[in-house]
């Protein structure tokens, strides 16, 4: 049974903000979900929970029908009004005090610097990959959430689109293994819109020299190594 995360104080929980806590910080695509599954830890509601129960229906928003880059736009609002992101959401909640206790997980600059600053006793977890894997990983795993509208003007500049995120010998070769190109496209364009709101290399900026933080290329690790790591990590520690 996951842990529940309530909005206000009841018998028994206290503020998540003065317990321990992992957080698992990284873009769509770098294998948040598999390494918290490879850690077997019990976990908070995720990002995309807290997204649905917390932050929407205070924008007057409902999770249904939206697709991720609507998505997107809606937690940019939440932020221009809490520069803390997802973090200021979460460090709404109170829990029952558990250790340990995961959740999954914060991207962006200013969510990661928020939470270092208020969750004194968190320890933070950053999935790092490239582009490209990301890219790739979104186009393997076909989940629903990752649906968005595509037009016919992106269909046609499709090559514009992905300046930025890919090389262009990295779309050819996307393309010669044969994805779809409205499938590929819209991943695309998913990590083109995530990268205009959450610079890859701001949580490195927010936790430089910070001793609870510890970073994983999930590109050279997979998920079990990368749980194996985060382990070990936490008792040199002290957690």
């Amino acid at each position: 049974m996951l842990p529940r995360a309530h909005f206000q104080a009841i018998p028994g929980t206290l503020p998540l903000i003065k317990q321990p806590l992992l957080i698992v910080v990284g873009l769509t695509g770098v294998g948040k979900t598999s390494f918290t599954r490879a850690l077997g830890w019990p976990t908070l509601p995720n990002r995309r929970e807290l997204v649905d129960r917390y932050v929407l229906p205070r924008l007057g928003a409902h999770p249904e029908g939206l697709d991720r880059t609507e998505r997107f736009r809606l937690t940019a609002r939440w932020r221009a009004e809490h520069p803390g992101g997802l973090a200021e959401a979460l460090a709404a909640a109170y829990v029952e005090p558990a250790w340990p206790l995961v959740f999954d997980g914060l991207r962006g600059e200013d969510e990661v610097r928020y939470a270092r600053d208020r969750f004194e006793r968190a320890y933070f977890v950053v999935l790092e990959a490239p582009a490209r894997v990301r890219l790739e990983r979104l186009l393997d795993r076909r989940e629903g959430f990752d649906r968005v509208h595509v037009s016919r003007e992106e269909v046609a500049r499709f090559r514009e689109l992905a300046s930025g995120v890919l090389a262009q010998q990295e779309l050819d070769r996307l393309l010669e293994r044969g994805y779809p190109l409205k499938t590929l496209i819209e991943k695309l364009k998913i990590v083109a819109e995530e990268q205009k709101h959450y610079h890859p290399e701001g949580p490195r900026r927010a936790l430089a020299g910070c001793r609870r933080a510890l970073f994983l290329d999930t590109a050279r690790l997979d998920p079990e190594a990368a749980a194996r790591r985060t382990r070990a990590w936490l008792q040199e520690v002290g957690r």
